[in-house]
Order: structure tokens, then C-alpha cells, then sequence
């Protein structure tokens, strides 16, 4: 009986001391996906999420006229502006031909009213001596700046025509699928990890419960025993 009592105690000593306590790297690493999967989400929501909500357009600068400020590859994201309301400074972005899908992004630097309630706009680069050859009119403004994400758009410099327009939200339904699989996969292995206590749960129920019914068994005997040295000894 003291047996049996013995090894219960070291299987309920195993159980305490089978979960080993997870180290520096298992956090560390906790973290960093962590932190990439919040940095696909901030990158989602600036380039599809809220620019689709806003009606807002976004583009990829393309060359050096606007640097330092917005550097080639800088994705910038523009949104519907009334005409009537451009002010000095700001950075547009106007149809290089109206109606025609070339852009330019530049700073507005002067603005002319005519006589006739009309207006058009003077533009240059941060980074050019002169200003645009022709003023823009009202039909060519896109709309102004509303906010730029560095480096995003730097892939798409190496693609060229209609690939510029799909290129950066491909990068970032890439990146939101690259989330949805380390969920799914950290999902998927908190439920194998829970079937697997499960498991090992009933099993240590099942040999616990075989033990007590062993110890049961031996208790009998003795008592049998017991008894038929008392009839012997009567």
C-alpha cells in the first residue's frame, strides 16, 4: 500500500514539474510578432483602409522635386480638396493634362484670381530653382496633400505604367494575408496545445483512478489477511 501511495506522489509530483517555465527567446519572440503584426496593421490602414474610407487617392512619388520632404518612394496619399479653399503652401497634387492620369505633386506658391471669380495656381518642387511652366487650373487640381508614408512606395519605382496603381495595395493585402496566417497558425496551435492537456489531463485521471482501485485491491487483502489471522489466532 505504501508503494502505490509513493508512486501517486511522484506522478503528481511529474504534473507540477512537466510544464517548464519559457524562457527569454520564447517572449522575445512573443514580442516581435507582436510588434510586426501591429506594424501590418498601422501599414494596412494608412495605405488601403483609411484612404478607402476617405475617398483619398494614394500615389508614389516618383522623383527628387520634392525632397527632403517627400523623397522618391514616399507614398502620398491625397484627398478631394475644393479648389476655392488652396492657400499658399500647400502641396497639391494637379493632372498634368486634365483628364490624362500623369499627376505632379508640387507646392503651391502663388495664387492668381481673375476678375471673373476664377482662379489658377503657380506650383513648384521644394527641391527645383523655378517654378511649373503653365498655371494649373481649378479641372486639374486631384486634390491636396493629406498625409505621406516613407520608403512604402519605394518597390514601385521598378514597376512601370498601370503597375504603379495596384502595386503598393497589393504590398499591403500581402501583409494583411501575412497577418491573418500568423493568427491563424497561433490559433491553431493554442487548440493543439489545449487538446493535448486535455488529453494528458484523462490520462493521469485514468491511472489515478487504476491506483486508487489498486490501492483498493491491496487494502482488501489486508484486511483479509487481518481478518484470517484472527479466526487462526481464535
Amino acid at each position: 500500500m505504501s508503494k502505490l501511495t509513493t508512486r501517486s506522489g511522484k506522478r503528481a509530483q511529474q504534473r507540477k514539474g512537466g510544464d517548464k517555465p519559457k524562457g527569454l527567446l520564447h517572449y522575445l519572440g512573443m514580442g516581435v510578432s507582436a510588434g510586426l503584426f501591429g506594424l501590418v496593421l498601422l501599414v494596412g490602414a494608412l495605405v488601403i483602409v483609411i484612404p478607402a474610407v476617405a475617398g483619398a487617392t494614394p500615389l508614389t512619388v516618383l522623383t527628387s522635386s520634392m525632397e527632403p520632404g517627400l523623397p522618391p518612394g514616399t507614398l502620398v496619399v491625397v484627398k478631394p480638396i475644393d479648389p476655392n479653399e488652396i492657400a499658399m503652401g500647400d502641396v497639391i497634387t494637379y493632372q498634368i493634362e486634365s483628364g490624362k492620369p500623369g499627376v505632379i505633386t508640387h507646392r503651391v506658391t502663388g495664387v492668381t484670381n481673375s476678375s471673373d471669380g476664377s482662379r489658377t495656381f503657380t506650383l513648384q518642387g521644394d527641391n527645383n530653382d523655378v517654378a511649373d511652366e503653365l498655371q494649373v487650373l481649378p479641372i486639374q487640381v486631384v486634390g491636396k496633400l493629406w498625409y505621406s508614408v516613407p520608403w512604402i512606395g519605394n518597390v514601385s519605382n521598378y514597376v512601370n505604367g498601370d503597375g504603379r496603381s495596384w502595386l503598393a495595395p497589393l504590398v499591403a493585402v500581402s501583409l494583411f494575408v501575412y497577418a491573418g496566417f500568423m493568427i491563424s497558425s497561433g490559433v491553431l496551435s493554442s487548440a493543439r496545445k489545449r487538446k493535448r492537456a486535455r488529453e494528458r489531463a484523462e490520462r493521469e485521471a485514468k491511472r489515478d483512478t487504476q491506483g486508487e482501485a489498486s490501492i483498493e485491491s491491496a487494502t482488501s487483502v489486508d484486511a483479509a489477511e487481518i481478518a484470517d489471522d484472527r479466526v487462526r489466532l481464535g
